[in-house]
């Protein structure tokens, strides 16, 4: 853990947890305009699913491809060099994307994207450099909280600028990077320490290298199949949540946007002040399973509702889903060194990543085939459903791994 003294670990703290706000800020602008955009290109609801699915996807294999390379770096250099790059990278992307003229030209923001958006494994290895053990799954939950804050303007940002104009959020994003980078680079500290630095190697840095530390524990490898389910399921909501909303409901951008604010504001709350004290209570375990069921049962009310108010009101239990990413990333920190943290971190992503790649094409193509006249399966919330059952198999797996540990736990005690 870093030498900082109380004063500027707290400091350090609320800075980068400044700059992930910012950088999700960035990203949550323009997610109520981006599938609109997509379909004005293709020129259908449906085929703009299938579309937003591939583009989800290639920005999820850019990650799986850059996250551990980035990770390994920050090991190397230090976190806040690695933040600074990415975070410049970020607004050039934006920019690109503003004046896209086709498909394509949006394909390559999305891969400029994904490489760029990797620095988030950085984020968490720079908390877990600065925090104690004990005290990681409440710092997580607080880069949880500057996330679902930065979702819970983006989205209103967004929707507000882009019944304005269709491109507009982009600029806005461009500018809340260049923000983020200005930031950082005037006030971010370094946390990690000269000393704690590990030589940076490729067999480490390529995806495949990086995850074989998730097979030196069996613990570990449970936790990433967990970690892996999870983010399946959640890839639902960049697959088809706008387009869903828009097809049952007839939300446009701004009652969207509305939406996914009030989901980042619960988020925020679950995160920022409800996980320290479940996590003091009931322990990192306990409350990760918790979540994880909590997710599933709201996932499948919304793929149930029947009106927009019912669809809004499964946000409740759904927000509770917030609950399992800070302790499962607790659990996981706690077995490898201060010097691993950032390939720890690099492996989780692309873990995360492979998951994004298959996730959202799984997803868009369920949700082509479930609208429209043609559609195979006649409910437009089936890949909600399918969502759901996938997250319950998360919970299911970390259940297994918990009881797993507990006796591992008693055997060596």
């Amino acid at each position: 853990m870093s030498s900082l003294s109380p004063s500027h670990r707290k400091a350090a703290i609320a800075f980068i947890v400044v700059t992930a706000a910012l950088d999700i800020l960035a990203m949550g602008i323009i997610i109520p305009v981006l599938p609109a955009l997509i379909e004005g290109f293709v020129g259908s609801n449906a085929d703009a699913g299938w579309w937003n699915g591939i583009f989800v996807a290639i920005w999820a294999l850019m990650q799986f491809v850059a996250s551990p390379v980035i990770g390994s770096l920050s090991d190397r250099y230090g976190r806040r060099p690695v933040i600074l790059l990415s975070t410049a990278g970020l607004a050039v992307d934006w920019v690109l994307m503003a004046v896209a003229p086709n498909l394509w030209w949006l394909a390559v923001g999305r891969i400029l994207g994904g490489l760029t958006s990797a620095s988030f494994t950085v984020v968490y290895a720079y908390m877990a450099d600065i925090t104690p053990p004990e005290q990681r799954a409440r710092g997580y939950g607080l880069i949880g909280a500057a996330f679902s804050g930065g979702f819970v303007l983006g989205p209103v940002i967004g929707g507000l600028v882009g019944t304005i104009d269709p491109r507009a959020p982009f600029w806005a994003a461009a500018a809340m990077s260049g923000i983020a980078f200005l930031y950082g680079w005037l006030i971010l500290p370094e946390s990690l320490a000269p000393e704690h630095r590990m030589a940076f190697r490729w067999h480490r840095a390529n995806p495949f290298g990086a995850m074989a530390l998730l097979r030196r524990h069996q613990e570990l490898t449970g936790l990433a199949a967990v970690n892996f389910l999870l983010h399946f399921a959640h890839h639902v909501f960049s697959a088809v949540f706008v387009l869903y909303a828009g097809y049952r409901f007839g939300w446009g951008p701004w009652q969207v946007g509305i939406l996914l604010a009030l989901v980042g504001t619960l988020d925020m709350i679950v995160q920022g002040v409800v996980v320290g004290p479940a996590v003091k209570r009931f322990g990192d375990r306990g409350v990760m399973i918790f979540g994880l069921f909590a997710g599933a049962l709201g996932i499948a009310l919304m793929g149930a509702a029947v009106d927009g108010l019912m669809f809004t009101l499964a946000m409740l239990p759904n927000a509770l889903w917030g609950l399992a990413m800070p302790t499962l990333q607790s659990l996981m920190t706690r077995r490898v060194s201060s010097s691993e943290q950032g390939q720890l971190q690099g492996a989780n992503m692309s873990v995360a990543s492979v998951a994004g790649v298959a996730s959202p094409l799984f997803f868009g193509w369920i949700y082509s085939i479930s609208v429209g006249d043609a559609a195979i399966f006649p409910h437009p919330g089936a890949a909600l459903f399918i969502a759901a059952g996938v997250l319950l198999a998360a919970a299911l797996a970390g259940w297994v791994t918990a009881r797993r540990a507990e006796r591992d736990e008693d055997a060596s005690g």
